[in-house]
């Protein structure tokens, strides 16, 4: 991790996070506090992601509120949570008001759907960079249950909440027992 940023530099930064992502800033979002600043290791980058997930809103508003806590405090939060809100507001409301005005002809429609091609593909990029450090961190048991979570939901279309209550369990139970293995050994 470089040097603990400044409020403003915390605003910049999530400010430009914010006008990089059209329907996904989580890429965006790694690239900055993770590659490019440094503010964060990959590590601590899912781990936060992690966090964020459990708590109520959006994950990404509640990175930049806490990422800006950690390293500025409520100033950081603030700050974080501005640059990441202010720009989007005033840009969605603008294409707001012009799509009322010209959403019907099919060059605009035909934007949209190539917008929305490269958002997905910006994310399933930064969940294979997430994923990496996890499977290099993590024992070989993980890629079965990975997989398996993957098939249930976007192959079967099974309800993400049923696939966790299913595979956490299982797979907690799984760790614990073959760390225990592990402490026997030594």
């Amino acid at each position: 991790m470089t040097k603990t940023p400044t409020t403003w530099e915390l605003f910049v930064a999530f400010f430009i996070v914010a006008i990089s992502g059209f329907g996904g800033t989580l890429p965006f979002a790694r690239r900055m506090l993770v590659d490019r600043r440094q503010w964060l290791t990959p590590e601590d980058f899912t781990e936060t992601l992690s966090l964020c997930q459990t708590l109520p809103g959006p994950n990404i508003v509640n990175m930049s509120i806490v990422i800006g806590s950690r390293m500025r405090g409520w100033r950081g939060s603030i700050a974080g949570f501005l640059g990441l809100v202010g720009a989007p507001v005033i840009i969605v409301t603008t294409l707001g008001a012009l799509y009322s005005l010209w959403g019907n002809l099919p060059q605009v429609r035909a934007a949209l759907v190539g917008l929305g091609a490269a958002a997905s593909g910006l994310v399933i990029a930064t969940a294979a960079r997430m994923a990496e450090p996890l499977l290099r961190n993590r024992p070989r048991a993980a890629a079965p249950f990975m997989l398996t979570g993957f098939a249930a939901v976007a192959l079967l279309r099974l309800p993400l909440p049923y696939v966790l209550l299913t595979l956490a369990p299982i797979s907690i139970g799984l760790s614990w027992w073959l760390r225990s293995r592990e402490r026997a050994r030594v």
